[in-house]
C-alpha cells in the first residue's frame, strides 16, 4: 500500500478507502517507505557526495604514472625517445 502511494497513481484518499485504513496512516507509511528506501540505497560508510573523489583520483595519477612510464620505457627502446628528454 505504501508502494501505491509513492507512485502516485491514486490520491491518498482513495488508497485509504482501498484499504480501509485512515488516511493520515496511508501518509505515515509513504514517509517511512520514502526514508527507509533513501537510507537502504546509501552505502555503508558513505559521508557525502565527494566521498571517495580523492580516492578516484589517486587512483587515475597511479594509472597515468605507470601508462606514462611504459610508453617512455616502450619508447625508448624503440629509439624514438633519447635518454636526455
Amino acid at each position: 500500500m505504501a508502494l501505491a502511494a509513492v507512485k502516485g497513481d491514486r490520491t491518498v484518499a482513495q488508497l485509504a478507502e482501498q484499504f480501509d485504513v485512515h488516511p493520515n496512516q496511508v501518509t505515515t507509511w509513504k514517509a517511512q517507505l520514502e526514508s527507509k528506501a533513501a537510507d537502504a540505497s546509501v552505502p555503508a560508510g558513505w559521508s557525502g557526495p565527494c566521498s571517495g573523489g580523492r580516492e578516484v583520483a589517486a587512483r587515475q595519477d597511479r594509472e597515468l604514472t605507470l601508462e606514462n612510464d611504459f610508453l617512455e620505457e616502450a619508447l625508448t627502446k624503440a629509439g624514438w625517445l633519447s635518454q636526455d628528454e
